[in-house]
């Protein structure tokens, strides 16, 4: 089984530590940015480090028992026949998305699974034993997030930002040669999963977005709270924050060698004391705390496309329900019932597309679905997909607890 748990090569790690070492100098060489990364912890106002958001995964996925293949695909240095390396990055260094490929059998579907704002790949550790008895289940961590690259973030507008993730998440499929698989997105995930189907709907078969962000306009939600609120100086201040790309990283980073007990007290909270399902156990929620901290406190990237993609209030700035007239694949929306993103801007959507279209609501779950209630998270998963798992299960009725909208 051991076969299946394949280490990082010495020469990616020694690329990834480069990136990943220091934000203020870009220059420093591969050598002493691992030379920093084995500094003590307590040397170090930052405690991470490449090693540390590395060993923090495989601990974390020690809890999965399916084996799994975790490799660093090679997405290039730039778009290919371009003079433009990847996303106007400063360097030439070829770029990586870490990818992490569950045992399955030969015939089962292949099921991608794209994070969230803040997360990676991990997240979905209570999901992969499960759905990998009926899927080659393959989940990554987008480009400048969690274990893959993080190059400079240049970026300057909403088109640039998307082709960020977009164009990265092609090149991606294409060193991976996949094609006819089904796609899943939790939260900007989503927005992601569903702005590729748009650009790219020929390599999808079906498209399950997770509490997806950026459905909805400002305007579509009857935000009138929000724009009084901007009219505070409290509001003011924020959005000001906001529209400076202050990210709630920074404040992790700022704390130093105080941040990691941040995280703790936040995970504890959200998935302890205020969760709206299944409690995580004492060993889950004390693995999560230390991945969540290691892919958060490390070098900023993929992070700071937050303004250029949202307004306060994580509104879209070009929604999804604007592109529902050209969808071209069938979609399922997933949401808790005590999700914080609203399923009535799918509704709104599903109006206007002209494909198949399904909005399921999971009962004991907030917006981190897949972690509060993961049995019945299953469920609205096989069903979205019946007819890729079996023709047999096309028909299939509901499960009991799931409620369709």
């Amino acid at each position: 089984m051991n076969l299946f748990r394949s280490r990082v090569s010495s020469s990616i790690v020694s690329t990834m530590a480069e990136e990943l070492g220091s934000s203020a100098s870009t220059a420093t060489s591969s050598s002493r940015a691992k030379t920093r990364s084995f500094w003590p912890s307590i040397l170090r106002w930052i405690p991470t480090s490449t090693d540390h958001v590395i060993a923090a995964e495989k601990r974390l996925l020690s809890l999965v028992k399916t084996p799994y293949v975790v490799e660093q695909v090679n997405i290039g240095s730039g778009p290919p026949g371009s003079k433009t390396r990847w996303f106007r990055s400063k360097s030439d260094e070829p770029r990586f998305i870490n990818t992490v490929t569950f045992q399955s059998r030969e015939d089962s579907p292949t099921l991608v699974m794209v994070h969230g704002y803040g997360a990676s790949q991990g997240f979905f550790f209570r999901n992969f034993d499960a759905l990998a008895s009926r899927f080659k289940i393959i989940a990554i961590d987008q480009l400048g997030w969690g274990g893959s690259s993080r190059p400079d973030f240049t970026c300057k507008s909403t088109e640039e930002t998307e082709a960020w993730f977009i164009d990265s998440f092609e090149e991606w499929r294409k060193a991976k040669n996949l094609s006819n698989f089904i796609l899943l997105g939790h939260s900007f995930g989503g927005y992601v999963a569903a702005k590729y189907a748009l650009k790219h709907p020929e390599h999808i078969q079906k498209l399950i977005l997770v509490g997806p962000a950026g459905v909805s306009s400002e305007s579509d939600s009857k935000s009138e709270w929000l724009t009084r609120f901007r009219e505070t100086w409290r509001g003011a201040v924020l959005n000001h924050l906001w529209e400076s790309n202050f990210t709630p990283q920074k404040v992790i980073r700022g704390l130093g060698p105080w941040g990691p007990d941040l995280v703790r007290r936040y995970t504890t909270a959200r998935f302890g004391a205020y969760s709206t399902g299944e409690v995580l156990a004492g060993e889950e929620c004390k693995l999560l705390t230390d991945y969540v901290y290691h892919t958060l406190a490390a070098k900023a990237s993929g992070e700071l496309c937050l303004k250029y993609i949202f307004s306060l209030g994580a509104f879209a700035r070009k929604p999804l329900v604007q592109s529902a007239p050209g969808w071209k694949v069938p979609t399922t929306f997933i949401y808790g019932f005590q999700d914080w993103m609203n399923y009535e801007g799918a509704q709104q959507a599903r109006q206007q597309m002209n494909v198949p279209c399904e909005i399921i609501r999971v009962p004991k779950a907030g917006h981190f679905v897949f972690i509060d209630n993961p049995t019945a998270f299953h469920s609205a998963v096989l069903y979205a997909c019946r007819m890729y798992i079996s023709p047999n299960l096309e028909t299939e009725h509901l499960p009991e607890g799931l409620t369709l909208v």
